[in-house]
């Protein structure tokens, strides 16, 4: 049966030819390039960047990037999640495309150094790719498999080696930026300072008095945007998503949602609404006109997936999306559930096609969010934000949103840090946002800390009822708001050094000239030099009352302001910075602050 992709299922996982050395090969950067396919569909070139494959008849082409093992210890792709180690050659195949994660990957080594970056420019439509260890071989594959129609091409680029993972990351993000259509949307003001978010603290039980309330307080503690999350809209009671597809306000709960916009606007935020505009709902009244483009249900999720193949799908989105913010005033919009559109993949192609039918999903969702950023733009210009979230915050969507955020993860701080960090390092644009923000209300002040802690390099997004917070809390909040505002040109707007993906990033040495902050979350020496900052901020992100610093340079004497997790000061200190290992005192989840001693 004749699909728009390719059938991952009849992909088998491992052929005794996946290693041969084909009749198309070059070697750059010290990586072996195989193309796999008929000799006369496709042919290999390459430069000292970049190597190309041309298609002169249409031909399903593999691509095989290989290098020594080396000392190899992990392999990070921007859907890693927890699996950063090496699988073997004879791992399945996975499909990567606009709406989710991106052609593009990372061997590394001990040191931390990578063996082998890549990153390839087919980043709408869809891309098989997969990756691992050659038992026979001793070496690394990792292969890439597309369609390619007569004259199209493939190109992928590969970063120099021996570079540090974020190093190599940085400059295929570069490249990124540079394809056609990947310039990143800009990003206002606004979109960089911290959310408040209505979902963790209110779920679907929201109404506009309690967000007012809210909303009053999240300014006094320096937010600049509030995210109404799930439950404005009609239906939106109980989880599920049966409702959804109207994207109406709910009368009960805001009774005239436009004015209470503005008056959440003339608090000081800007407003953003949630919206999953793929998802239809039995009970909406979209349902009956919509539903024929809507042939798959999703179970878990208790609503149909509308087909963004469809250009009846796409039209009806756009006008949508656009109509909710032109409606009720709206400085952005939260595009939920994006990746479901990955249903469609491997389906078959309807019998029935109307016009601006487009076969590959990405494509489909590239054209989708093409028309919707520009509908938007006419509304707003380019004061306006388009939150997009983990798996589909890959490099070519930063022309689409500039909000990228890291998939659900309730008080999680660990995993918090990892994909905020994740997304960070490959994003050629677009503010990085951290998942929302939630801790037992009894808990010690060092769990709001450590919340904290996990999004540092990204925008805070707040979901507590801040008037329910305990003194401690709102102490410890309002201190970290303050340090993170004051540090933001490091923490998300500098250059950072992460250490390795697979030990889940256990130091972080941020800078933006001057400004250097290093947050240690494990306990083992971190790494500092005594030149090339006027201004240094040492995070303990650990449950360890102490810092280690393993200090190289000129010797340097220094004056310590160190603080407890809810910002009380301790006791000055000043220590002579030599090379060697130095312990410093500062409290779990504190802070100290490092000046140069003039005395």
């Amino acid at each position: 049966m004749e699909t728009g992709s390719i059938d991952l299922t009849a992909l088998p996982t491992f052929t005794p030819d996946q290693w041969h050395t084909g009749s198309h090969r070059l070697e750059l950067h010290g990586v072996r390039v195989t193309l796999q396919a008929f000799s006369a569909a496709a042919e290999l070139t390459g430069d000292q960047e970049e190597v190309l494959i041309t298609a002169t008849e249409p031909v399903d082409a593999t691509l095989r990037l290989d290098v020594p093992l080396g000392d190899a210890v992990g392999y990070w792709h921007p859907n890693a999640g927890w699996a950063r180690t090496l699988p073997a050659d004879w791992s399945p195949w996975r499909a990567v495309s606009l709406i989710d994660s991106a052609p593009t990957g990372c061997l590394y080594d001990a040191d931390g150094s990578a063996l082998l970056a890549f990153g390839a420019d087919r980043t709408a439509a869809q891309t098989a790719i997969r990756f691992g260890v050659s038992e026979e071989e001793k070496r690394f594959g990792v292969w890439l498999r597309c369609r390619l129609t007569a004259g199209a091409a493939l190109r992928v680029r590969l970063a120099a080696p021996g570079q540090s993972v974020a190093g190599a990351l940085r400059e295929l993000r570069g490249w990124f930026a540079a394809l056609p259509g990947g310039a990143p949307l800009p990003v206002p003001e606004f979109g960089r300072t911290p959310v408040y978010s209505t979902w963790y603290a209110f779920t679907q039980d929201v109404n506009a008095a309690a967000v007012e309330r809210e909303a009053a307080l999240a300014a006094e503690l320096g937010c600049g945007q509030l995210f109404l999350d799930d439950g404005w809209q009609l239906h939106a009671n109980g989880r599920g998503y049966s409702g959804c597809g109207d994207w109406r306000a709910d009368p009960a709960k805001f009774p005239d949602l436009r004015a209470h916009v503005e008056t959440v606007r003339g608090l000081g935020l800007r407003y953003v609404a949630w919206i999953a505009p793929l998802l239809l709902g039995e009970r909406s009244a979209a349902h009956q006109q919509l539903a024929r483009y809507a042939p798959e249900y999703d179970r878990g999720l208790d609503c149909r997936i509308l087909d963004p193949r469809h250009a009846e799908v796409r039209e009806h989105i756009v006008r949508t999306c656009r109509d909710v913010v032109d409606s009720y005033g709206l400085d952005g919009l939260k595009v939920d559930f994006l990746d479901e559109a990955g249903t469609y993949s491997g389906a078959p192609i309807p019998e029935e096609l109307g016009p601006g039918y487009v076969h590959d999903v990405g494509q489909a969702m590239d054209q989708l969010l093409t028309r919707l950023r520009e509908e938007l733009r006419a509304l707003r210009g380019d004061e306006f934000v388009i939150e997009l979230r983990q798996p589909y915050t890959g490099p070519a969507m930063t022309a689409f949103g500039n909000a990228l955020r890291a998939v659900d993860c309730p008080a999680d701080a660990l995993a918090n840090r990892i994909r905020t960090l994740d997304i960070g390092l490959l994003a050629p644009g677009g503010a990085v946002h951290s998942d929302m923000l939630m801790w037992d209300p009894q808990a010690a002040p060092q769990a709001v800390a450590r919340q904290l802690h996990g999004a540092l390099h990204a925008v805070p997004q707040l979901s507590a009822r801040l008037s329910e917070l305990s003194d401690s809390h709102r102490e410890t909040l309002t201190f970290w708001l303050g340090v993170w505002r004051e540090l933001r040109p490091a923490l998300t707007g500098g250059h950072y050094e992460p250490g390795r993906p697979d030990e889940l990033y256990p130091q972080v040495t941020a800078r933006h000239g001057g400004q250097w902050v290093v947050t240690s979350y494990t306990d083992r020496p971190a790494a500092l030099s005594t030149d090339g900052w006027d201004e240094l901020a040492l995070i303990n992100a650990t449950p360890v009352g102490r810092l280690l610093l393993d200090v190289t340079g000129a010797p340097r004497a220094v004056r310590l302001s160190v603080f407890d997790a809810t910002g009380r000061p301790q006791p000055p200190l000043t220590l002579k910075l030599t090379p060697g290992l130095h312990t410093v005192a500062v409290p779990p989840g504190g802070l100290c602050r490092v000046a140069p001693d003039a005395g």
